[in-house]
Protein backbone atom coordinates (compact mmCIF):
# COMPACT_ATOMS: atom_id res chain seq x y z
CA UNK A 1 0.00 0.00 0.00
CA UNK A 2 1.46 3.26 -1.07
CA UNK A 3 2.29 6.01 1.39
CA UNK A 4 0.74 9.41 0.97
CA UNK A 5 3.40 11.98 1.83
CA UNK A 6 2.08 15.33 2.95
CA UNK A 7 4.51 18.20 1.91
CA UNK A 8 5.47 20.47 4.85
CA UNK A 9 4.02 23.47 4.92
CA UNK A 10 6.98 26.39 4.70
CA UNK A 11 7.61 28.11 7.76
CA UNK A 12 7.92 31.88 7.35
CA UNK A 13 11.12 33.50 8.73
CA UNK A 14 8.86 36.31 10.19
CA UNK A 15 10.52 35.92 13.65
CA UNK A 16 14.12 36.40 12.28
CA UNK A 17 13.05 39.32 9.63
CA UNK A 18 11.53 41.03 12.61
CA UNK A 19 14.60 40.78 14.78
CA UNK A 20 16.73 42.01 12.00
CA UNK A 21 14.79 45.07 11.37
CA UNK A 22 15.13 45.73 15.36
CA UNK A 23 19.13 45.17 14.52
CA UNK A 24 19.50 47.57 11.97
CA UNK A 25 17.16 50.63 13.60
CA UNK A 26 19.19 49.97 16.50
CA UNK A 27 22.30 50.35 14.58
CA UNK A 28 20.47 53.24 12.97
CA UNK A 29 20.21 54.93 15.94
CA UNK A 30 23.01 54.41 17.82
CA UNK A 31 24.90 55.32 15.07
CA UNK A 32 22.66 58.82 14.70
CA UNK A 33 23.46 59.63 18.38
CA UNK A 34 26.99 59.36 17.97
CA UNK A 35 26.41 61.93 15.35
CA UNK A 36 25.00 64.28 16.80
CA UNK A 37 26.63 64.05 20.01
CA UNK A 38 30.12 64.35 18.12
CA UNK A 39 28.60 67.31 15.62
CA UNK A 40 27.00 69.07 18.59
CA UNK A 41 30.35 69.03 20.31
CA UNK A 42 32.20 70.18 17.40
CA UNK A 43 30.57 73.62 16.76
CA UNK A 44 30.17 74.25 20.71
CA UNK A 45 34.05 73.94 20.48
CA UNK A 46 33.94 76.18 17.27
CA UNK A 47 31.79 78.74 19.04
CA UNK A 48 34.33 78.65 21.90
CA UNK A 49 36.69 80.45 19.70
CA UNK A 50 35.20 82.05 16.52
CA UNK A 51 32.24 84.44 16.19
CA UNK A 52 29.07 82.90 16.14
CA UNK A 53 28.01 83.91 12.20
CA UNK A 54 24.12 83.52 12.78
CA UNK A 55 21.37 81.82 14.51
CA UNK A 56 18.52 79.69 13.69
CA UNK A 57 16.08 82.67 14.73
CA UNK A 58 17.56 85.27 11.78
CA UNK A 59 16.93 82.66 9.49
CA UNK A 60 13.63 82.40 10.92
CA UNK A 61 12.63 86.05 11.11
CA UNK A 62 14.00 86.31 7.46
CA UNK A 63 11.65 83.75 6.11
CA UNK A 64 8.84 85.68 7.89
CA UNK A 65 9.23 88.85 6.80
CA UNK A 66 10.16 87.58 3.22
CA UNK A 67 6.54 85.92 3.24
CA UNK A 68 4.84 88.46 4.46
CA UNK A 69 5.87 90.65 2.00
CA UNK A 70 7.88 92.92 4.69
CA UNK A 71 11.18 94.27 3.95
CA UNK A 72 14.02 91.84 5.39
CA UNK A 73 15.92 93.62 7.46
CA UNK A 74 19.07 92.36 9.01
CA UNK A 75 21.59 94.11 11.50
CA UNK A 76 24.41 92.16 13.22
CA UNK A 77 27.91 93.26 14.11
CA UNK A 78 30.19 91.10 16.26
CA UNK A 79 32.24 93.23 19.01
CA UNK A 80 33.93 91.50 21.36
CA UNK A 81 33.19 91.71 25.13
CA UNK A 82 36.07 93.93 25.72
CA UNK A 83 34.20 96.40 23.54
CA UNK A 84 30.70 95.90 24.89
CA UNK A 85 29.50 98.43 27.97
CA UNK A 86 29.97 96.77 31.07
CA UNK A 87 26.80 98.74 32.12
CA UNK A 88 25.00 96.38 29.63
CA UNK A 89 26.58 93.15 30.97
CA UNK A 90 24.93 94.52 33.98
CA UNK A 91 21.43 95.49 32.83
CA UNK A 92 21.04 91.69 31.33
CA UNK A 93 21.91 90.30 34.88
CA UNK A 94 19.69 92.65 36.63
CA UNK A 95 17.04 91.94 33.75
CA UNK A 96 17.32 88.38 33.14
CA UNK A 97 19.16 86.36 35.39
CA UNK A 98 20.39 87.85 38.95
CA UNK A 99 22.45 84.71 39.44
CA UNK A 100 24.03 84.29 36.31
CA UNK A 101 27.55 84.12 38.28
CA UNK A 102 26.44 82.11 40.68
CA UNK A 103 24.36 79.25 39.23
CA UNK A 104 26.14 76.31 36.56
CA UNK A 105 23.32 76.84 33.47
CA UNK A 106 19.90 76.56 35.71
CA UNK A 107 18.06 78.48 38.30
CA UNK A 108 15.89 76.00 39.72
CA UNK A 109 14.25 78.56 41.87
CA UNK A 110 13.83 81.02 39.53
CA UNK A 111 12.20 77.87 37.11
CA UNK A 112 9.59 76.60 40.24
CA UNK A 113 8.47 80.68 40.67
CA UNK A 114 7.80 81.02 36.70
CA UNK A 115 5.78 77.24 37.20
CA UNK A 116 3.92 78.58 39.87
CA UNK A 117 3.03 82.01 38.02
CA UNK A 118 2.08 80.20 34.85
CA UNK A 119 -0.15 77.85 36.41
CA UNK A 120 -2.17 80.69 38.28
CA UNK A 121 -2.68 81.38 34.54
CA UNK A 122 -0.98 84.79 34.90
CA UNK A 123 1.79 85.98 31.73
CA UNK A 124 3.56 83.14 30.90
CA UNK A 125 6.81 83.67 31.98
CA UNK A 126 10.25 81.20 31.01
CA UNK A 127 12.16 80.98 33.73
CA UNK A 128 15.01 80.72 31.78
CA UNK A 129 18.98 81.83 32.60
CA UNK A 130 21.36 83.76 30.22
CA UNK A 131 23.26 80.62 29.89
CA UNK A 132 19.68 78.79 28.77
CA UNK A 133 18.71 81.39 26.38
CA UNK A 134 22.27 81.41 24.61
CA UNK A 135 22.47 77.96 24.30
CA UNK A 136 18.55 78.05 22.31
CA UNK A 137 19.36 80.63 20.22
CA UNK A 138 22.50 79.76 18.88
CA UNK A 139 21.96 75.97 18.14
CA UNK A 140 17.58 75.57 18.25
CA UNK A 141 15.03 76.93 17.34
CA UNK A 142 12.18 78.83 18.75
CA UNK A 143 9.16 76.52 20.65
CA UNK A 144 8.04 75.01 24.02
CA UNK A 145 8.03 71.23 23.21
CA UNK A 146 9.45 68.58 25.82
CA UNK A 147 12.37 67.98 22.70
CA UNK A 148 13.54 71.47 22.74
CA UNK A 149 13.54 71.99 26.35
CA UNK A 150 15.65 68.63 26.18
CA UNK A 151 18.20 69.41 23.91
CA UNK A 152 18.17 73.27 25.15
CA UNK A 153 19.18 71.62 28.67
CA UNK A 154 21.82 69.36 26.97
CA UNK A 155 23.68 72.40 25.17
CA UNK A 156 23.42 74.83 28.56
CA UNK A 157 25.46 71.96 30.38
CA UNK A 158 28.15 71.60 27.09
CA UNK A 159 28.85 75.22 27.11
CA UNK A 160 28.67 76.34 30.79
CA UNK A 161 31.45 73.33 30.76
CA UNK A 162 33.46 74.66 27.93
CA UNK A 163 33.00 77.87 27.59
CA UNK A 164 32.54 79.72 30.67
CA UNK A 165 30.70 82.61 32.30
CA UNK A 166 32.45 85.24 30.67
CA UNK A 167 31.74 83.33 26.81
CA UNK A 168 28.61 83.00 27.60
CA UNK A 169 28.02 86.34 28.32
CA UNK A 170 29.95 87.54 25.03
CA UNK A 171 27.96 85.39 22.32
CA UNK A 172 24.83 85.75 24.53
CA UNK A 173 25.06 89.74 23.59
CA UNK A 174 25.88 89.51 20.35
CA UNK A 175 23.35 86.63 18.95
CA UNK A 176 19.92 87.76 20.98
CA UNK A 177 17.11 89.87 19.57
CA UNK A 178 17.51 93.62 20.53
CA UNK A 179 14.83 95.03 17.88
CA UNK A 180 13.03 94.22 14.62
CA UNK A 181 15.98 92.56 12.02
CA UNK A 182 18.19 93.96 15.21
CA UNK A 183 20.82 91.20 16.53
CA UNK A 184 23.50 91.99 19.56
CA UNK A 185 24.37 94.90 21.55
CA UNK A 186 26.32 97.00 18.55
CA UNK A 187 23.91 96.61 16.24
CA UNK A 188 20.99 97.57 19.00
CA UNK A 189 23.32 100.66 20.17
CA UNK A 190 23.72 102.12 16.98
CA UNK A 191 19.97 101.50 16.13
CA UNK A 192 18.59 102.81 18.82
CA UNK A 193 21.03 104.86 20.32
CA UNK A 194 23.15 106.46 17.28
CA UNK A 195 26.17 104.89 19.41
CA UNK A 196 28.88 101.86 19.68
CA UNK A 197 28.01 99.60 22.43
CA UNK A 198 31.20 100.39 24.45
CA UNK A 199 30.02 103.86 25.19
CA UNK A 200 26.27 102.76 26.53
CA UNK A 201 25.24 104.67 29.74
CA UNK A 202 23.48 102.76 32.47
CA UNK A 203 19.96 103.81 31.43
CA UNK A 204 20.63 103.54 27.32
CA UNK A 205 21.47 100.13 28.82
CA UNK A 206 18.43 99.42 30.81
CA UNK A 207 16.53 100.36 27.88
CA UNK A 208 17.99 97.99 25.75
CA UNK A 209 17.09 95.65 28.37
CA UNK A 210 14.11 96.24 29.47
CA UNK A 211 12.53 95.47 25.67
CA UNK A 212 13.99 91.73 25.88
CA UNK A 213 10.78 90.07 26.56
CA UNK A 214 9.76 91.03 23.02
CA UNK A 215 12.29 93.68 21.51
CA UNK A 216 9.52 93.33 18.37
CA UNK A 217 7.02 94.86 20.09
CA UNK A 218 8.70 97.09 22.42
CA UNK A 219 11.45 100.19 21.71
CA UNK A 220 14.16 101.11 23.93
CA UNK A 221 13.40 105.06 23.13
CA UNK A 222 10.40 107.31 23.53
CA UNK A 223 9.20 104.17 25.46
CA UNK A 224 5.81 102.96 26.62
CA UNK A 225 5.26 104.29 30.58
CA UNK A 226 5.51 100.04 31.17
CA UNK A 227 9.19 99.84 29.43
CA UNK A 228 10.02 103.04 31.14
CA UNK A 229 9.48 102.06 34.72
CA UNK A 230 11.06 98.82 33.97
CA UNK A 231 13.96 100.67 33.12
CA UNK A 232 14.10 102.07 36.22
CA UNK A 233 14.06 99.21 38.10
CA UNK A 234 17.07 97.74 36.27
CA UNK A 235 19.02 100.91 36.90
CA UNK A 236 18.22 100.28 40.38
CA UNK A 237 18.79 96.48 40.47
CA UNK A 238 22.42 97.22 38.56
CA UNK A 239 23.57 98.97 41.29
CA UNK A 240 23.06 96.30 43.34
CA UNK A 241 24.90 93.88 40.67
CA UNK A 242 28.51 95.35 41.37
CA UNK A 243 31.71 94.39 40.12
CA UNK A 244 31.54 91.65 37.36
CA UNK A 245 34.33 89.23 38.01
CA UNK A 246 34.14 86.62 35.47
CA UNK A 247 37.26 84.21 36.36
CA UNK A 248 35.50 82.86 39.59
Amino acid sequence: MATKITPRKSRQPVKKESTSFMSKLTRFLFKALLWFFGLSLFFVVLFKFVPVPFTPLMVIRAIENKATGKEVFFSHDWEPIENISMNLQKAVIASEDGTFLKHNGFDFVAMQKAYKSNERGRRIKGGSTISQQTAKNVFLWQGRSYLRKGLEAYFTVLIEIIWGKERIMEVYLNSIEMGNGVYGAQAAAEHWYRKGASSLTPMQAAGIAAILPNPRKYSATSSSSYINRRKAKIVRVMRQVGKIDYSK
